[in-house]
């Protein structure tokens, strides 16, 4: 610990030896340092934020959904510091004044997109920065620099949101037509080639449908007769068998006639059925004759006074009447049917290139005439879209917080810079004035000596001064306390000089 102490004391006592030589290296780095810190021009920052909102029903209703429109917005956000839009700033403020050259234009657009920062505090919140610096403007024109290109840089923003998204639909909206007027000529021409083909071959024309797709449907319809029919004589036998359990009479005084006004009731339908000029070939009108025919033989074998007859079996024969004449008409149906469908293979058969021809025909037009249907669908949505993105703004912006104006730098932190100089100008001169002291041959306690010669050290002989030696000695050191205070004093002045010029600034 001794030796330490003794070291320590060496060292103040070398360096306080040589104070001036200190003295004088401080002021040469702090005045070096302080020179270069003013070099240094401000950075000044302006901020703004925008809030973009998203949710619009109409749009939602439309197909505009938040998901596309965040997409979009997301999209111009990473795109908005492109060097095309850095160009447009930088044409569009002081930045481009003296801008002659190609390579100049490069390398500010290069600078300017280091100092401006986009980015995203939410989904629909953003904050847009940008940094000024340069050393031919001052404080205040560096700063209003600053708001201006965050202004511009807003500008952008809205124009590549509402303009460009209005540019962007137009576009497409050409595309869009171009192709429907395309699409309609090929479907003209499809038209065209089928109207004369069926000219050509009639009997393989029937309403644009081809030969195949009738057949398939002929055979559809009769699968769906054959089962049908089955349904029809399933009905007909439970009938046949309820009325082979039922009595045609029921004994015991009652009025009689039954089947005879039964008989009645079936003519003035029969008489209604024609009435409505339905013919004697019409399904409904065979199945009341047939129902006319039966009740006249059980009104001619019904006595005059056999019993009252059974209402159950009269309802019964009536809906079996019913049932047989459903099932005759449709056995008439799948004749019908089958001759078709026998006339359509026959046609299939006798002339199959027609028959493929028309089946091409036929597929292509309902190929072209699909497409033209649904790029008419998407065409009047994307116009509809349009509009609404347009007269509604389904995009709308707000500025929450404006451009701010820089009233203090971002950078250099300078009081900071300016102490941390006086700090390193203090240190550079004790260590030079501690670095002279080690280049002498001399020894400053006598602990050094003793080690230095291998002896003892008996004594040591204090340094003593007169009066004329003392007075010098208190004057230099008057001299060095006011070089030093004075060093000090440049310090804050130099503060001082920074807070006026920040104020200034405001």
């Amino acid at each position: 610990m001794n030796s330490l102490l003794d070291e320590a004391r060496a060292a103040l006592f070398s360096v306080w030896h040589r104070k001036w030589i200190a003295l004088g290296i401080a002021w040469g780095v702090c005045l070096l340092g302080w020179l270069a810190v003013a070099a240094v021009p401000n950075s000044y920052e302006s901020k703004s934020r925008i809030f973009v909102q998203l949710d619009d029903p109409l749009a939602e209703q439309i197909g505009i959904g938040a998901s596309d429109r965040r997409r979009d917005i997301e999209r111009v956000r990473q795109t908005l510091t492109s060097a095309v839009n850095l160009e447009k700033v930088v044409r569009s403020t002081r930045l481009g004044d003296g801008i002659t050259t190609p390579k100049q234009m490069e390398t500010m657009v290069t600078d300017l997109g280091k100092a401006i920062k986009v980015k995203s505090e939410q989904d629909n919140l953003f904050e847009i920065s940008a940094t000024s610096t340069d050393s031919n403007l001052s404080d205040a024109e560096s700063a209003k620099l600053a708001q201006e290109i965050v202004q511009k840089m807003i500008d952008i923003f809205r124009e590549e949101n509402l303009a460009g998204g209005r540019g962007e639909m137009t576009e497409t909206l050409e595309f869009m037509n171009q192709q429907l007027a395309d699409r309609q000529k090929q479907l003209e021409a499809a038209e065209q080639r089928r109207s004369a083909f069926e000219a050509q071959h009639p009997e393989l024309s029937q309403g644009g449908a081809s030969l195949i797709q009738r057949l398939e449907g002929a055979r559809t319809e009769l699968r769906g007769l054959d089962a049908d029919i089955a349904a029809a004589q399933s009905a007909l036998a439970a009938i046949n068998g309820q009325l082979a359990g039922t009595p045609q009479s029921l004994t015991g005084p009652g009025a009689g006639g039954g089947a005879r006004s039964a008989l009645a009731e079936a003519l003035g339908q029969l008489a209604a059925l024609r009435s409505r000029g339905l013919t004697d070939n019409h399904p409904d009108v065979i199945a009341a004759r047939n129902q006319v025919a039966q009740l006249r033989a059980l009104a001619a074998n019904e006595g005059p006074g056999g019993g009252m007859p059974n209402p159950a079996y009269s309802s019964l024969q009536s809906i079996r009447a019913e049932k047989q004449a459903n099932l005759q008409a449709l056995i008439t149906r799948r004749a019908a049917a089958l001759a078709d469908q026998a006339r359509l293979t026959g046609q299939q058969v006798a002339n199959p290139e027609a028959s493929a021809e028309a089946q091409r025909i036929s597929r292509d037009y309902d190929v072209l005439k699909q497409q033209y249907d649904k790029l008419l669908q998407d065409r009047e949505q994307l116009r509809l879209r349009g509009q609404v993105e347009n007269e509604r703004s389904a995009v709308k912006f707000q500025v929450i917080d404006p451009p701010s104006t820089p009233r203090k730098p971002v950078a250099p932190n300078r009081p900071l810079l300016l102490m941390g100089v006086l700090v390193v100008g203090l240190g550079a001169g004790m260590a030079g004035a501690f670095a002279v002291g080690q280049l002498t041959s001399g020894f400053h306690t006598m602990g050094r000596l003793e080690k230095a010669i291998g002896l003892p050290v008996l004594g040591a002989i204090s340094h003593t001064m007169n009066d004329v030696g003392r007075a010098v000695a208190a004057k230099r050191l008057k001299y060095f306390m006011a070089a030093s205070a004075a060093l000090g004093v440049v310090f804050v002045l130099l503060l001082a000089s920074e807070f006026i010029q920040r104020g200034m600034v405001a």
